[in-house]
């Protein structure tokens, strides 16, 4: 008799899991060499690059409900030809089709669904550098950063949240036992058997930038809990999260479950479908990282289901003073460059005191620092090959129209220009914008701007940028926030200002910055336990046990997820 899919995967799974249970962070797919990853079964590049090539030019079948016809919706920035048809499915079909799949997925159980999913990202992992190529010529992302997005970072991210989701489910004993005292009897014993209720079906917005790094997290928190998975990707980047439905779909097939499970939704951009699906009364979760206006539309409409949306605001660096002058130059002109501002970490707000900052080399004022971080930027992108693996190609027309706007709000520092890609004549490259503006001009860069679009913020204190930080942050979201600066004090302020707005801070960091494709520190998204115990309800059934019958409570207490957390916790107490 074959193992199934988590007698096959238990050992990694239990490494991930019990590593996540003390807080370390386990990367076995970044971390396999190239012959193991070879050994693995990933396919070469050459291969890879025949395979994508094979996929361009013809219908993408899925054999799913309710097709009616084919939707081709994307085109490269690179200037190759896709013309993939998608299949086009009626809405209502696809998410009936869901709700009939759900008892069989939540009756499978835990760890048949995680070993589901483990194998998923098993088979992913092997199509690595195919799904490169599929995001690299779908976002513009150069080829080493979609790599990185899509590609052994992502799924290990994507494991992490199995992991994590696992060890969430299996903190619920599946029974317990009580002794209920009534007067003047015998004492009742009563035991309570636990089920985990998926919420419903699932769906996640797929995000143009990066689909695969952003929608992993959402799609496998959801299969491990037992729902059903409804995949809408954005019209521009369909591909990559196409062949991860594929795949997922051939692996519950083989595993004896049914394929809807996991379906694609495509529609052509003017359709709405996301909004159609987002709001139909079966859709109960909604995954989306994306722009805040919509955020709040899904917010707004989508009441029937919790959702996890992911604002991507502007983020902010407060300069004040640093040790490493040169250093933090560079660093901010790489992290304006990296992908061309589609990155999470990517800074927008550059804010500096009007009296200017203490460095090593001496007082700099914002002259100065305007001045060297256009020398920087240019240094950076002189060389043609070394841009063109920086920047990404513009995917979107809001992209160069932004970069236009945001032109004329202020004095250029560094004019956003288009540059030649060494190997794709077609490809429209862009250096980044950097305007000089006021503090008061607040209505200009407190909002998210597409694209390289970054502004130096010239205000009254450090204590004026932090109250000017939190009303955008407020008022527009944002990831993630930066200081520089050797003053406990203002380290101390921004940490509890970022706090204030809920947003993660980098402290004297230039080059490392957590939660980016790029980054070797991976996380779940903001919402923490809630983006996984969200997902699932616990159910609970209550039946009297006869006095002759009665043993020990049976809390899995000997099960090995638990017991590394009771470990753990009992580390802590010993403390």
């Amino acid at each position: 008799m074959h193992p199934g899919p988590y007698e096959r995967h238990l050992g990694l799974l239990r490494e991930i899991t019990c590593a996540a249970a003390i807080g370390d962070c386990r990367r076995p797919f970044t971390e396999s060499t190239g012959q193991e990853a070879s050994d693995a079964g990933m396919r070469t590049v050459r291969t890879a690059t025949k395979v994508f090539s094979s996929l361009l030019g013809r219908p993408f079948d899925l054999d799913q409900p309710g097709q009616s016809g084919w939707v081709v919706t994307e085109s490269s920035p690179f200037g190759i030809l896709m013309d993939v048809g998608y299949p086009r499915c009626d809405p209502a079909a696809v998410v009936a089709a869901a709700v009939r799949a759900t008892a069989g997925w939540r009756a499978a159980g835990l760890r048949e669904r995680a070993g589901v999913a483990v194998e998923i990202l098993r088979r992913l992992n092997t199509r690595s550098h195919e799904l490169a190529l599929a995001v690299h010529h779908t976002t513009g992302l150069p080829l080493e950063a979609a790599f990185r997005a899509a590609g052994p970072p992502a799924q290990d991210r994507a494991l992490q949240t199995v992991a994590q989701t696992f060890a969430e489910c299996a903190r619920v004993p599946e029974e317990t036992r009580a002794e209920s005292s009534r007067r003047r009897r015998q004492p009742l014993t009563i035991r309570a058997t636990s089920t985990l209720v998926p919420q419903g079906v699932s769906l996640l917005i797929g995000c143009p930038d990066h689909p695969l790094w952003n929608g992993y997290p959402g799609m496998f928190a959801s299969l491990v809990t037992g729902n059903p998975v409804i995949v809408g990707p954005h019209p521009r980047a369909v591909l990559p999260l196409a062949i991860t439905v594929r795949i997922a779909r051939e692996v519950l097939t083989e595993a004896g479950h049914d394929p809807d499970i996991v379906t694609l939704a495509v529609a052509q951009p003017g359709e709405h479908l996301h909004r159609r699906l987002a709001t139909d009364p079966a859709v109960r979760i909604v995954d989306f990282t994306g722009s805040a206006r919509f955020a709040d539309w899904l917010e707004q409409h989508a009441r029937q289901a919790t959702v996890f949306a992911h604002r991507a605001g502007p983020n902010t660096v407060f300069v004040d003073s640093t040790e490493d002058y040169r250093g933090l130059v560079r660093g901010l002109a790489g992290a304006l460059c990296l992908s061309s501002g589609t990155v999470r970490t990517t800074p927008q707000n550059i804010m500096v005191a009007a009296t200017g900052i203490a460095t090593d080399e001496g007082p700099k004022s914002l002259r100065d620092l305007g001045a060297d971080l256009r020398e920087a930027l240019d240094r950076l992108l002189g060389h043609p090959a070394r841009a063109a693996r920086l920047l990404s190609a513009i995917a979107g027309d809001e992209v160069r129209a932004g970069l236009a706007e945001a032109a004329r709000h202020g004095r250029v520092l560094h004019p956003s220009q288009r540059l030649h890609h060494p190997n794709h004549p077609a490809a429209d490259l862009r250096t980044p914008l950097l305007v000089r503006l006021a503090a008061r001009d607040e209505h200009i860069y407190s909002r998210g701007w597409p694209g390289p679009a970054a502004f130096l913020v010239d205000t009254d204190s450090i204590s004026h940028s932090l109250t000017l930080f939190r009303r955008g942050a407020r008022a527009h979201g944002a990831l993630f926030a930066a200081v520089h600066s050797t003053n406990p004090l203002v380290l101390a302020a921004t940490e509890a200002a970022a706090l204030d707005v809920g947003v993660h801070l980098v402290q004297n960091l230039s080059d490392e910055l957590p939660a980016d494709p790029s980054s070797a520190i991976t996380d779940l998204p903001a919402a923490g336990a809630h983006f996984i115990t969200g997902r699932f309800r616990v159910a609970r059934s209550w039946q009297h046990v006869a006095a002759t019958s009665c043993e020990p409570a049976s809390v899995g207490a000997t099960d090995w997820c638990t017991a590394a957390h009771a470990e753990f916790a009992a580390g802590l107490v010993d403390v």
